[in-house]
């Protein structure tokens, strides 16, 4: 378990200590400064609408060849992809980069897997939990040790993260053992492994179609609130970089601390279906507050609001994955798994495009009232997948 707990921290460093300078890298190539903002909007969409793609498939190689072989192949992909990113050249370059990451992204969806096949059910929550906290930490220490790094070049967060990538590959290659045995692992086609195939057995499955529909509808303003948090500090708080990174850092603790404490206590007091109920109800209140905090220009309403949706996003998360996984043969985990990442990646997609479009066309607090519209509209499903 240590090893893969340590393998979740290296890519959530590797994932997000890149943020700081992605813009300083692409703007030489960028001739309108204006359009610079759109070319990074479509470096994220191309990168998710490629995990979209891969991760299902990679899901479903993963419960074929075992998980070891492609959390490599993912972790190696991943470097090659940041060093092409730090080499750049060329804008094609960069988002050729972004092409080869998103195909190699399933590695977080194969560790899900991972940690699936190592676990009782009742302890499966609890562990996703952990992963949880770990990439958390990484996510929180990415932005901040990839601004350090940035004194030396633009383009050394890249390396460093490359390098990340590479040793992680290596220490799976050298020391991560198999967790799917060969006796319980699943033949299958090339047709099966057709990813819009698989898109649809997981919507048709009985115990899982409404849970993955559920989080999809949750998924999609998240992305929203993602895309434009920055910007609706600026325009409505006058916030500095140094406090919006303030901020990011302080949701990557309270997903720690969330996971360390309140985690645990949850799951001795109520089991999954509540816990993702309380997750929801979480988000949608943090999308009031968000809201509240545009109408008066109110930055502690904001914050109030960024808490409780991180909160709620905290406790749901790992109560989803492992719902999820309980739900299906262990044969299927990484199917299923990678599905449920590859939606969580088209929703990264729809997201920013949606929110972005009615942050412009009509309010900045519009991209929060559709947070708590879907979030509603996910608890009416809650309630359906539990009837």
């Amino acid at each position: 378990m240590t090893l893969g707990l340590i393998s979740v921290f290296l890519c959530g460093v590797g994932f997000t200590i890149i943020a700081p300078v992605t813009p300083f890298l692409v703007a030489p190539y960028v001739q309108d400064p204006s359009q610079q903002a759109f070319v990074i909007s479509a470096l994220t969409a191309v990168y998710a609408a490629c995990v979209f793609l891969a991760a299902p498939v990679l899901g479903a190689f993963s419960d074929q060849i075992g998980r070891r072989p492609i959390l490599i192949l993912c972790l190696f992909g991943g470097g090659l992809g940041y060093l092409l990113f730090g080499i750049g050249g060329a804008l094609w370059v960069f988002f050729l980069s972004r092409v080869i990451e998103g195909i190699t992204g399933g590695s977080i969806s194969t560790l899900y897997a991972y940690f699936s096949d190592s676990t009782s059910p009742d302890q499966r929550t609890k562990y996703f939990g952990w992963m949880s906290a770990v990439a958390g930490a990484g996510t929180a220490l990415g932005p901040v040790i990839g601004g350090g790094l940035a004194h030396f070049g633009y383009a050394v967060p890249m390396f460093v993260g490359a390098l990340v990538s590479i040793v992680n590959g290596v220490y799976a290659w050298l020391c991560l053992p198999e967790s799917l045995p060969i006796s319980s692992r699943r033949k299958a086609s090339l047709k099966a492994i057709n990813p819009i195939r698989q898109f649809r057995y997981v919507f048709t499955h009985p115990g899982i179609g409404r849970i993955i529909f559920m989080a999809f509808i949750l998924w999609i303003p998240a992305g929203g609130l993602q895309a434009i948090f920055s910007q609706f500090t600026i325009d409505s708080f006058n916030w500095s970089p140094t406090l919006i990174g303030l901020m990011f850092s302080i949701l990557g603790i309270q997903d720690i601390l969330a996971q360390s404490f309140l985690m645990p206590w949850l799951l001795k007091q109520m089991r999954e279906p509540a816990i993702l109920r309380w997750g929801i109800i979480g988000e949608v209140s943090g999308y009031c507050f968000i809201c509240l905090s545009g109408f008066f220009a109110a930055p502690i309403l904001f914050v109030l609001g960024l808490l409780l949706y991180g909160m709620g996003d905290a406790v749901f998360a790992p109560a989803y994955n492992g719902s999820l996984s309980k739900q299906v043969d262990h044969k299927e985990q990484g199917m299923v798994l990678g599905s449920s990442q590859g939606m969580q990646s088209l929703a990264r997609v729809i997201g920013p495009l949606l929110g972005g479009q009615l942050y412009v066309l009509f309010a900045p607090v519009v991209p929060a009232i559709m947070g708590v519209v879907f979030g509603v509209m996910a608890l009416f499903f809650f309630r359906k997948s539990q009837a």
